[in-house]
């Protein structure tokens, strides 16, 4: 029994799926890239724009939580690696594992739409970086920076999930 040719199922479309979580992985690595040549100095480190996180929400919405949690995972363990170290990468993992169970849990309950789960999203990130950072030199005083984390993290959020919403809406829903 043989499949339809652009259904999505067989050969042809794993072939595909995996070819769209390449792109997508690539988008993410370069919006990483991007991000590094960009200097934000807010007085506290590891405030970012966090325009990696344009892919996983997108990801998300339109592919799912595994493919997304797989291309957040690829992406900063790749940027990890390149342009960073094995602490900057063990704070973005702690970052990205918390933001990532922020928004699949509230979208799975849509509570808020594209915006509030990028808020959650970037807040998310910011808390999970700051949980590992505190753990790795055993100062709970690090949670000082917590404010202006948050504050960066919604901020970001916010942006990166109106630009979201924008693709999801625009882009097709059937790969």
């Amino acid at each position: 029994m043989g499949h339809r040719s652009g259904d999505g199922t067989g050969k042809a479309g794993a072939a595909r799926r995996t070819a769209l979580y390449g792109m997508m992985t690539a988008l993410a690595f370069l919006f990483s890239y991007l991000e590094t040549l960009i200097p934000l100095n807010l007085g506290v480190p590891g405030v970012k724009l966090g325009l990696a996180n344009l892919v996983s929400i997108v990801a998300l919405y339109l592919l799912g939580a595994r493919p997304a949690a797989a291309i957040t995972l690829v992406r900063v363990v790749l940027s990890g690696l390149t342009f960073g170290s094995l602490s900057m990468m063990m704070y973005s993992l702690g970052g990205a594992a918390v933001s990532l169970t922020l928004m699949i849990l509230l979208k799975r309950l849509d509570w808020f739409g594209v915006t509030g789960v990028s808020i959650a999203g970037g807040a998310g990130h910011n808390i999970g970086q700051l949980a590992v950072a505190a753990a790795v030199v055993e100062n709970g005083a690090l949670f000082y920076y917590l404010p202006v984390l948050l504050a960066a993290g919604t901020a970001a959020g916010a942006v990166i999930g109106l630009l979201g919403g924008l693709l999801i809406r625009r882009l097709p829903r059937r790969f």
